[in-house]
């Protein structure tokens, strides 16, 4: 393994576009790199299939930032985040993570996402019954985003007349780029969103309902086993990561269908390809690149590599996803492809809870977009289309034309 770390660089338009020529160069250097993220922070990379599955359920990997060793961690997060958010399912270990999770898992069963598919359908048909006579449209602007916003709001009970403002402010929280982004900027935003997340608690303390949010108000109220600061953080984290990465799975995977018209074509031909077509998008170019962070509490050997205590470990899922080891001719996107057990989701007690809607809105709204959208095509050159730089990956617009009235 080189001493020395390298540089993801997410300044360069070529590497923003496709970044899998690098990681792949760096998962043939080794199991474990070294490399320097956003913000010149310095991690080591995991980039093996088998070695990012045992280290995603390695309990001395902590997922509380608090146990870095490099402080410009805690100090580049937001002021709000520091003082009230740390405490979020996605930030914490056993057992608050437990205690947590165990509030929310109802929500996220498969039987009770099954349930939701006719309201689903439904917003889907909505927002294409917008499009279709235009022959035109941006797939992200019109359709890839409002559709789990409208989801996770619904699931929540966000007022229909808030939902644009909370995606407002979100968008501007998990601003990523080749460099920090403004603090001022998303300080700014975590502020709002935090007001925000009080102002609608306490709506709902005031007029129970029937959502998700009235129900762990009562667990926090009544149960005592919520913390105010807990609830908060709950909330935020169901709005944001509830909607940003199914916005990009939805996306990037008519994306990955126009720039390989025999899959596109294949699909098409049979519908019922569909669940294995989401877990290939997943695997191909999921919406988390290059993959999951943690903390190592004690010193740890990975892969015959020793990762010193404090350090941060970035669990290349993006990157181990491509493993030739594990999936063979892993650069060919494979709609058909058979043991495609990912690791787009996480893997362990982190796996993600949002997994089964996610792949459920990704099925409704990609099939429903096929079937609706005859002569599905870029409207630009693909190397035109931009991409988010780091961290959250996936098309920024997606300007497309079709045959009108579908």
């Amino acid at each position: 393994m080189s001493e020395q770390p390298v540089l993801l660089p997410y300044g360069d338009p070529a590497f923003v576009v496709d970044p899998f020529p690098l990681y792949r160069q760096l998962r043939e250097d080794g199991p474990v790199r070294r490399v320097v993220i956003a913000g010149a922070l310095e991690a080591w990379l995991v980039t093996r299939y088998e070695d990012g599955l045992a280290a995603l359920s390695d309990s001395r990997l902590s997922s509380d930032v608090r146990d870095a060793a490099d402080i410009r961690l805690l100090q580049q997060l937001p002021d709000t985040e520091r003082e009230s958010m740390l405490g979020n399912m996605l930030r914490s270990d056993p057992p608050d993570h437990t205690r947590l999770r165990r509030l929310v898992s109802k929500a996220f069963t498969a039987r009770r996402v099954a349930q939701m598919r006719p309201r689903i359908q439904a917003v889907t048909d909505r927002l294409l019954d917008a499009v279709v006579a235009d022959g035109r449209a941006d797939l992200i602007e019109d359709f890839a985003l409002p559709l789990p916003v409208t989801v996770i709001s619904e699931l929540l009970g966000v007022p229909v007349d808030e939902r644009h403002e909370f995606q407002h402010w979100t968008d501007r929280m998990i601003m990523r780029g080749a460099e920090p982004p403004d603090p001022a900027v998303v300080n700014e935003a975590w502020r709002h969103m935090r007001g925000y997340a009080g102002e609608l608690i306490g709506a709902k303390r005031a007029e129970p309902g029937e959502d998700l949010l009235s129900a762990l108000i009562t667990a926090r109220d009544e149960e005592a086993r919520l913390s105010e600061d807990e609830l908060v953080a709950m909330v935020f984290l169901l709005l944001a990561a509830g909607y940003i990465t199914t916005v990009n799975l939805i996306g990037g995977g008519i994306a990955m269908l126009l720039a390989h018209p025999d899959q596109l074509d294949r699909l098409r031909s049979d519908p019922g390809l569909l669940p294995g077509a989401i877990e290939e998008f997943l695997r191909f170019d999921g919406p988390v690149s290059p993959g999951i962070a943690r903390f190592a509490r004690e010193d740890v050997e990975i892969a015959g590599v020793r990762v010193p205590r404090g350090a941060t470990v970035l669990i290349g899922s993006a990157v181990a996803d491509r493993d030739p080891e594990r999936f063979p001719d892993p650069d060919r996107l494979d709609i058909t492809r058979p043991d495609n057990a990912h690791l787009a989701f996480g893997h362990g007690i982190h796996y993600c809870l949002g997994a089964p809607l996610a792949r459920l809105e990704g099925q409704i709204a990609i099939g429903t977009a096929l079937r609706r959208l005859p002569g599905l095509a870029l409207a630009v050159p693909p190397a035109e289309i931009p991409w988010r730089p780091g961290g959250l990956r996936g098309p920024l617009t997606l300007p497309v034309t079709f045959t009108p009235g579908g």
